[in-house]
């Protein structure tokens, strides 16, 4: 249960700002300093004044008991009632004064309402004793009670009540001056505590702002060393930290631009040596091929009796399907439509030859007005036919489809099958070459390639590529 209450009250401490917890400190020192003071003050006042009502108390018992004696003699009620009035009058303190004779009967009292007769049983005192004082509480305060013996008791009693009303005020006097006190340095030690607030947070707010643009790849930030403390030593560090970034982040630039050249250099040598290949194919062992045929054809026509003509007829057959196959590997390595018609037309006869050749229905979309960069044809041309090739060898789909579009400056391409599936978190490794190859291609035109697919649920390739950054190119 404590451990949650500490959670608890940790979870909304922790939220709190650096500054509010520096001013909840303050504060929160202040008021309770400040308060224990007042309390502490307040007590000790009082207890003194107490300790000097209750002396005067018995002072003006002593004086009135003194002073009353040679009247209660001569039985002179004038004077002890001008005596015990003057003995109020003088001392703001007194509440009451009064005298009894020696069988208790009140002799003078200062009462104008009547003489309260409770009052008579609180206090008495025997003749041997000095005084006796006994605290009375009212519903006005505390009343000091002194009874003094006149002449042991032989002439009677003299009783005095001094009030602590004077000390009340006065406390609350002293209250309101130390609370106003404690507020006017509360005052003081809040802006005291928002300027120290200030020059505490003002460089970690700062440090915090190059930190998020470090965050954002901003490596050339720097923070200012506003002093030579822990904080001026953490923004030495920071700066350090900065630099080391922005040597590593070059560095990895310049690294990441000799592998893109290096990538582009060995693509283009790449597609370059599959034009060559595919034109001499085209061009010489493609004519050879033919020759061939047509000479196995004239030797079966000219020597029909021959026992060699059915031979020959056998070769002219090896020798078409070579020339069929010689062909096709023309077209995969580059096919010629695609640089004299462009991506569109390529595309289109790549799918038939595939829906023909592996029986897989594959519909096709193609929605672009005009030719596109070569380098930009090319790319999604090998992305396609890779696809293609692993939606033969691996998906076992049943149909595929295949969407390229353009949107403003953003050529998409959307390749689709209904095949078996696959995770692709465990396919791009060294033995899945063909994917990190589509891949790599997007991203060597500054485009990215998504792969969504699960087992049992087909794959789907989306291609982007922008074209606005290789028409700037």
């Amino acid at each position: 249960m404590m451990k949650k209450i500490f959670e608890k009250f940790w979870s909304i401490a922790g939220a709190v700002s650096v500054c509010t917890k520096i001013l909840g400190i303050v504060l929160g020192s202040t008021l309770l300093l400040g308060t224990g003071v007042i309390f502490q003050a307040r007590a000790a006042f009082q207890a003194t004044m107490m300790r000097l009502l209750e002396e005067q108390s018995i002072s003006a018992a002593r004086d009135l008991a003194a002073r009353a004696a040679d009247p209660i003699l001569l039985n002179d009620l004038v004077y002890l009632q001008n005596l015990l009035d003057e003995t109020v009058k003088n001392s703001p303190n007194v509440r009451y004064a009064f005298l009894l004779d020696p069988q208790g009967q009140i002799i003078a009292h200062t009462f104008h309402g009547g003489f309260p007769l409770a009052l008579l049983s609180l206090n008495t005192v025997a003749a041997t004793s000095h005084h006796h004082t006994v605290l009375i509480r009212t519903n006005e305060g505390l009343v000091w009670d002194t009874a003094v013996p006149i002449l042991n008791r032989k002439v009677g009693i003299a009783r005095v009540g001094v009030t602590d009303l004077s000390v009340q005020r006065v406390l609350s006097e002293l209250t309101l001056q130390l609370g106003l006190t404690m507020l006017v340095v509360s005052v003081a030690g809040i802006l005291v505590a928002a300027l120290l607030t200030l020059i505490l947070t003002r460089p970690i707010q700062e440090l915090l702002q190059a930190t998020r643009e470090v965050a954002k790849g901003n490596f050339a930030v720097r923070v200012k060393r506003w002093a030579d403390d822990e904080l001026g030593d953490l923004a030495d560090a920071f700066n350090q930290m900065s630099e080391q970034l922005a040597l590593t982040e070059n560095l990895r630039r310049e690294r990441e631009w000799l592998r893109r050249q290096l990538l582009e250099k060995v693509i283009a040598s790449q597609e370059e040596e599959r034009r060559r290949i595919a034109r001499e194919l085209h061009d010489s062992t493609s004519q050879n091929l033919t020759s061939l045929i047509v000479g196995l054809r004239m030797i079966e026509e000219n020597c029909r009796q021959c026992p060699a003509q059915p031979k020959a007829l056998e070769l002219r057959a090896v020798a078409s399907r070579t020339l069929e196959e010689v062909h096709e590997l023309s077209l995969r390595l580059r096919p010629r439509i695609l640089d004299d018609l462009g991506l569109a037309a390529a595309l289109e006869r790549l799918a038939a030859e595939w829906e023909a050749r592996y029986k897989i229905p594959i519909d096709v979309a193609i929605r672009l007005n005009e030719r596109l960069p070569g380098a930009v044809e090319t790319a999604i041309y090998r992305i396609v036919q890779e696809a293609l090739t692993n939606i033969v060898r691996h998906a076992q789909a049943h149909s595929a489809s295949i969407l390229i579009e353009r949107r403003g400056n953003m050529l998409r391409a959307i390749i689709e099958d209904d095949g078996i599936g696959f995770d692709p978190q465990t396919r791009f490794g060294e033995h899945h070459l063909g994917l990190l190859g589509m891949r790599e291609r997007a991203e060597l035109l500054g485009g990215k390639l998504v792969i969504e697919s699960a087992p049992g649920a087909g794959t789907s390739l989306l291609i982007e590529i922008p074209l606005s950054t290789l028409s700037s190119e």
